[in-house]
């Protein structure tokens, strides 16, 4: 599941709206002969994508997905039909997909005689989940606000590997994608900013298709989600001083630092919202 988990990631940023999923296919002795992820919509499904990795090997084997495998036909095939059509007798999942059509994909695997097993690393894999599944129950993307520590100058944020977000707001407040044109023709975002009150702008970006956004600096849409209770994480940069002199606090009231690091000249503080909006399970 772990391998799964860390497949999935690799669709941040191109997925949405569909979730990042990750799978691994296990034979029939559990050796590992087949891995895959959802890279955008239209396209095949992690567990479409494991399982042509896999081949005639999957027979009998065992599909590891980090969510639940879908039950319903658009532009892919339904994933509980192709692991029952390729003979996989047994599937793990990590978590339940609250979008999940029917009875749900693991029901319908169930009643066809392969033997299901749910919850497992579930918290693991909501690692990679928690923007998807934010954004569904809310309504809005989950939004990640990166600053400095020590500066009004938005222009002085420093650089951010932007491709595991669906969209970026830069200083500048120009609107883009992290990945340019990478979720395909399913994804337009607006060609400005929209205008108005915060959540009606992150609703707009949501019926883009964006699950994901992350503003830099201080000011204007950024000020405004923070005001409003909108923002979901936070990335503070704190650069090296020469002196011991003191700073200010180094996440907002409500959040609690999850992960700290020294990303070359400075250090990183990451900060997520004590009153997650979402339980997966």
């Amino acid at each position: 599941m772990r391998r799964a988990i860390a497949v999935s990631a690799l669709g941040l940023g191109t997925t949405s709206p569909n979730p990042p999923v990750g799978c691994v296919i296990l034979d029939s002795d559990g050796r590992v002969i087949g891995e895959g992820f959802h890279r955008r919509k239209g396209e095949a499904h992690a567990e479409g994508n494991a399982l042509a990795a896999a081949g005639l090997g999957a027979r009998g084997g065992t599909a590891v997905v980090t969510l639940e495998p879908c039950n319903h036909v658009g532009r892919a095939p339904a994933c509980r039909a192709l692991l029952i059509e390729a003979g996989i007798a047994r599937v793990v999942v990590a978590v339940i997909d609250p979008t999940s059509r029917g009875e749900g994909g693991v029901a319908e695997l169930r009643r066809a005689g392969v033997d299901v097993e749910v919850g497992v690393l579930g918290d693991e894999a909501e690692l990679v989940l928690r923007p998807w599944l934010t954004a569904l129950g809310r309504g809005t993307p989950f939004v990640t606000w990166a600053y400095r520590a020590d500066s009004e100058d938005d222009r002085r944020v420093p650089a951010l590997d932007v491709r595991g977000y669906d969209a970026v707001v830069g200083p500048d407040g120009q609107l883009r994608e992290g990945t340019p044109g990478g979720h395909g023709d399913t994804f337009v975002l607006p060609g400005e900013l929209p205008q108005g009150e915060p959540e009606k702008v992150l609703q707009a970006l949501y019926a883009a298709g964006a699950r994901s956004l992350l503003v830099l600096g201080e000011r204007g849409l950024a000020e405004q989600c923070a005001a409003a209770g909108l923002v979901d994480e936070v990335l503070v940069h704190l650069p090296d001083r020469a002196s011991s002199s003191p700073g200010g606090d180094l996440s907002p009231a409500g959040f609690r630092i999850s992960a700290v690091r020294r990303v070359q000249d400075h250090v990183l503080v990451q900060a997520q919202r004590e009153d997650a909006p979402f339980r997966a399970r």
